[in-house]
C-alpha cells in the first residue's frame, strides 16, 4: 500500500514538475509581451501600434477570402483573437478532455474540490462586478471578465516557492484553472453569440458529425482532424457562434484511445529493430558517409510509424501545439491586446466604473469565491482539504486565482468590441492588469508567511 502511495506521489510530482516547466517560461514571455505592449502603446509609436491591428488579413482564391466574416476581411487584431485563439482553445480543449478521461477531472472524488472552487471563483466575481459597476447596459456587458484564472501566470507564481508548496495545492490550482477555462468556454458560447446564420450553423454541425464518425471509426490521421477543424472554424466564424468554440468542439472529437493497445506496436518496433543491420565504426571512419539501403530506410519508417501509433491523436496534437501556443500565440495575443493607452486616463479610471469592477472582481471576488465555496463544502464533509495543505496556505493559493490575464483579456475584447466602447475596453484592461498584479503580489506575500520554511 505504501509503495503504491509513493509511486502515485512520484507520478503526480513528476507531472507537475513538467507542467510548471512548461508554464514558467510561458508566463515570462507573457510578462515581457505585456510590458512591451504597454511601452509601445504609450510611446511615439502608439498610433502606429493601434493602426497595425486594423490592417486587413486575406487568404484569397478569386473573390473568396477565407479570413472573412460577413463578406468583410478580418483585421489583424480579429485574426489573432478569432483564428489564433481558436488554436489556443483547441489546446485548452484537449487538456480538459485529457483531464476528464484520466486526470484530475476523471472522477467525482478527484474533480469535486477544484470544480466547486471554480464555480465559486466564477460566480462571486460576477456578483462583485454587477454590484460595483454602474447600472449601465453597456458597462454591464463585461461582468464575465473577472471570471477567469490564468493557468500560466498562476502556476508560474506558485513555482517561485518550489518545494515549499504541498503537491495537493499544486494539483488543486492547476485543476481549478482548467475547470475555469471550461466555464469560460461555456460563457463565450452562450453570452457572446450574435445573430445566428442557420446555413453556416448547419454546415458546422455537419463538420462535427463527420469528425465524430471519424472518431468512432478510429481515424487516427491528424490531417483529417486539422482539415475538418479548419472548415469548422470558418463555418463557426460566420454562424454567429464565436469562432474559438470551433477549437473546443474539434478537441472533443479527437480520439484518445489506442485500439490495439501498446503491446502490438512495441512488438512491431522490436521486430523491425532486430532486422536492422548493426555496424561498428572505427575512429578513423567516423566522418565517412553512411548510405542506407532502401530496405533499411523502409525499416526505419516502419519503426517511426509504429512509434507514432503509440501516442493517441489527442496527446500527439496536444504535444504539437505546446510550442506554438505557449511561445508564439499567447505572447502575440498579449502584445496585441495589453497595449492600454494611458493618455487622458487617471486613477479615477481604476477606482470607478468598469476598471474598479474588474479590479475588485479579480482581487476580492475570485479570492472570496474560491475560498468560501471550498470552505463550506469541506465543513459539510462533501470534499476534503487538498493533501498536505493548511487553511492559511490554502487561502494563499485562493488569492493566486485572481491572476486572470489571457481569457479575461479575451472576454474584455468580446464585451466591448465596438468603437463606441473603446474607453470601456481600456478601463477593463487596466482593471485586469492591476487586479492580476495585485493578486500575484498579495498571494506571494501570503504564501511566504504561510508555507513551511525551506529546508537549509
Amino acid at each position: 500500500m505504501n509503495n503504491e502511495l509513493e509511486t502515485r506521489n512520484y507520478e503526480v510530482s513528476y507531472s507537475f514538475l513538467s507542467l510548471l516547466r512548461r508554464y514558467i517560461s510561458a508566463s515570462v514571455l507573457l510578462i515581457i509581451s505585456t510590458v512591451l505592449a504597454l511601452i509601445v502603446a504609450n510611446s511615439a509609436w502608439g498610433d502606429a501600434y493601434a493602426k497595425l491591428w486594423q490592417q486587413p488579413v486575406s487568404l484569397s482564391i478569386g473573390p473568396f477570402n477565407f479570413f472573412s466574416h460577413g463578406g468583410h476581411a478580418l483585421s489583424l487584431g480579429a485574426f489573432i483573437n478569432d483564428y489564433l485563439m481558436a488554436i489556443f482553445f483547441l489546446s485548452v480543449g484537449l487538456e480538459i478532455k485529457r483531464e476528464m478521461l484520466c486526470g484530475e477531472l476523471s472522477s467525482v472524488k478527484k474533480a469535486l474540490a477544484p470544480v466547486i472552487g471554480a464555480c465559486g471563483g466564477m460566480l462571486v466575481p460576477v456578483i462583485v462586478f454587477h454590484l460595483i459597476c454602474p447600472a449601465d447596459p453597456a458597462m454591464q456587458r463585461g461582468m464575465a471578465i473577472p471570471m477567469a484564472t490564468d493557468i500560466a501566470f498562476s502556476l508560474g507564481v506558485l513555482s517561485v516557492f518550489s518545494k515549499r508548496v504541498p503537491i495537493g495545492l499544486k494539483v488543486f490550482l492547476a485543476t481549478l484553472a482548467v475547470a475555469d477555462d471550461l466555464g469560460g468556454i461555456i460563457v463565450i458560447a452562450i453570452r457572446y453569440t450574435e445573430d445566428m446564420s442557420w446555413g453556416y450553423l448547419a454546415a458546422a454541425a455537419v463538420c462535427i458529425a463527420i469528425l465524430l464518425v471519424g472518431n468512432w471509426r478510429q481515424v487516427r490521421t491528424k490531417a483529417f482532424y486539422f482539415t475538418l477543424g479548419t472548415i469548422l472554424w470558418y463555418c463557426m466564424l460566420n454562424s454567429g457562434i464565436h469562432a474559438t468554440i470551433a477549437g473546443v468542439a474539434l478537441a472533443f472529437c479527437v480520439p484518445a484511445n489506442l485500439p490495439r493497445g501498446t503491446k502490438y506496436y512495441i512488438e512491431r518496433i522490436r521486430r523491425a529493430i532486430n532486422r536492422f543491420p548493426e555496424t561498428e565504426v572505427s575512429r578513423a571512419d567516423r566522418n565517412k558517409p553512411v548510405i542506407l539501403g532502401e530496405e533499411d530506410i523502409s525499416t526505419l519508417k516502419r519503426i517511426e510509424s509504429a512509434s507514432d501509433q503509440l501516442i493517441s491523436p489527442l496527446q500527439d496534437i496536444e504535444d504539437i501545439l505546446k510550442v506554438p501556443v505557449n511561445y508564439y500565440i499567447l505572447p502575440l495575443f498579449a502584445f496585441a491586446n495589453a497595449g492600454v493607452c494611458f493618455e487622458g486616463m487617471s486613477l479615477e479610471n481604476l477606482f470607478s466604473g468598469v476598471g474598479l469592477a474588474v479590479f475588485l472582481g479579480l482581487l476580492v471576488g475570485k479570492f472570496l469565491g474560491v475560498l468560501s465555496f471550498t470552505w463550506a463544502f469541506i465543513r459539510l464533509r462533501v470534499i476534503q482539504m487538498p493533501q498536505g495543505a493548511t487553511w492559511p496556505a490554502f487561502a494563499s493559493v485562493c488569492m493566486l486565482c485572481g491572476i486572470g490575464f489571457t481569457v479575461s483579456m479575451f472576454m474584455a475584447n468580446l464585451s466591448y468590441n465596438s468603437a463606441d466602447h473603446l474607453m470601456l475596453l481600456n478601463d477593463a484592461k487596466l482593471g485586469i492588469l492591476c487586479g492580476s498584479v495585485a493578486s500575484a503580489l498579495v498571494g506571494c506575500l501570503m504564501l511566504h508567511f504561510t508555507l513551511p520554511k525551506a529546508e537549509e
